[in-house]
């Protein structure tokens, strides 16, 4: 029974200057006592039936002078089954799929107010021979090597966790604390692994200076993700991006609690400066309301349109790339509503690709089971999309329901000061502050709200 395993990396660096990388999910390894620590990771997921494709992000800092990654999959992968993609599409689904801030502007209260939208290393063959051997008698089989672009890549199977770790090793690998136990259990599943290290001979062939990333196309009934062995060298938790492409809606975990962000608040006008440090503090505010036990949906829409866009969807060709196999050569004529982005076949998206963004913040404690996935029938839209709205700055005296609308932004101003504050954690009095707001009369304030008021 074909079993999936993704996500097991090891990360390899003999360099004491490389940075800290921000790379896929899995844990790292290091040579010479050099400790790299991922926070963030990115995964793509392009999936129908049983077939899935899978792009891990890579990007490590610095000038390794070895890196190698180690992943488990549920059968034996040929070397057509491994391919290196492009980072600028991962960078494009990420433009597309990020929570966004829009602004309305509002005209005088005496007309129709408008809205504007706010765009925002190979091994010779005498020794490879002495390497079976030793692999052999550890119960690890050396099953294929191949060449992919600028990595070298061996294809392993082992009988128990013991002997890989032993092999990892001598090979010059750190594996981290409590790693035999994780990797048993995945041998235990019958998974094979392989290991992708860099040549980097291949490398400064091809001219790049980072890494590009990997894909595996496999087939197995089970759709997850393995988060268990990214917790094992964690300096704290981490950070994972989750983008799914599949056919027919949604994709959602099924053994944890699936949240969607808050979405369609109106915030300040100030925080069009500030939207990363709002996003970052709104999203910590929120792990902290679900006990860090929470995988959070942050985008799920047709790839065919969006409203608003933070980024063109993505063209038929980025799409296959990603592993969009299903795809027909021309989509569908496609007409969008009012205040909708068009799309052109056949260089717009597709119709038939449902996207889907979740981040998921994790350690061993709040995380000990692999995400297990489920792809829905659900193609309702939803985003996290926050809201400026810029007040009218015309003739006070230009018609009587001008007081009126002023009083009206003053209550609004006060009640978007108080949102973001429940949103991020931050002090009230400083937000009011940046605001430039005068204190709120006393007569506007409800009784319960000087209760807890900062």
């Amino acid at each position: 029974m074909k079993k999936l395993g993704l996500c097991l990396a090891l990360l390899l660096s003999l360099s004491a200057k490389a940075d800290p990388a921000h790379s896929f999910c899995g844990f790292y390894v290091a040579k010479a006592d050099t400790k790299i620590f991922n926070k963030a990771s990115q995964v793509v997921l392009a999936r129908q039936d049983d077939k899935t494709v899978i792009t891990m992000v890579n990007d490590f800092k610095g000038d390794p002078q070895e890196f190698a990654v180690v992943i488990p999959v549920p059968t034996l992968i040929e070397k057509g089954q491994i391919h290196i993609g492009d980072k600028q599409i991962i960078d494009h689904l990420d433009a597309y799929t990020s929570p966004r801030l829009v602004e309305y502007f509002d005209e005088g209260p005496c007309r129709v107010r408008i809205m504007q939208e706010m765009d925002r290393m190979p091994m010779s063959k005498s020794s490879l021979a002495s390497v079976d051997a030793r692999a052999k008698a550890l119960g690890v089989t050396v099953q294929a090597q191949y060449t992919v672009g600028e990595y070298d890549i061996v294809i392993l199977s082992a009988k128990q966790g013991e002997g890989l770790e032993t092999w990892l090793t001598e090979n010059g690998y750190r594996i981290p604390k409590g790693a035999t136990a994780v990797i048993g259990s995945y041998i235990k599943q019958k998974m094979h692994f392989f290991v992708a290290k860099v040549n980097l001979k291949e490398q400064s062939k091809l001219g790049f200076n980072y890494l590009r990333p990997i894909q595996v196309a496999y087939e197995s009934p089970k759709f997850m993700l393995p988060l268990r062995l990214g917790t094992l060298n964690a300096d704290g938790y981490q950070e994972l991006f989750i983008y799914t492409l599949t056919q027919k809606g949604r994709v959602e975990p099924t053994n944890y609690r699936s949240v969607k962000l808050p979405t369609g608040m109106e915030l300040p006008v100030y925080i069009k400066d500030r939207f990363k440090d709002f996003y970052r503090d709104m999203f910590e505010q929120q792990v902290k309301k679900a006990d860090m036990r929470a995988v959070f949906t942050e985008y799920a829409w047709d790839m065919n349109w969006c409203d608003p866009c933070a980024a063109d969807p993505l063209s038929l060709e980025e799409l296959r790339s990603l592993g969009v196999f299903w795809l027909k050569e021309t989509p569908p004529e496609f007409v969008p509503g009012r205040g909708r982005r068009p799309v052109t076949p056949p260089m717009g998206g597709a119709r038939d690709v449902f996207a889907t963004r979740m981040h998921v913040r994790y350690d061993s404690k709040h995380f000990p089971e692999d995400l297990v996935f489920q792809e829905t029938s659900d193609r309702n839209n939803f985003q996290a999309r926050y809201v400026l709205r810029h007040p009218w700055k015309g003739d006070e005296t230009s018609c009587p329901a001008t007081d009126e609308y002023r009083r009206q932004v003053n209550q609004r101003q006060e009640n978007e000061a108080r949102q973001l504050a429940d949103l991020t954690g931050w002090r009230l009095a400083d937000i009011r502050g940046q605001m430039n707001l005068r204190s709120a009369e006393a007569g506007d304030v409800k009784w319960w709200q000087k209760i807890w008021t900062r």
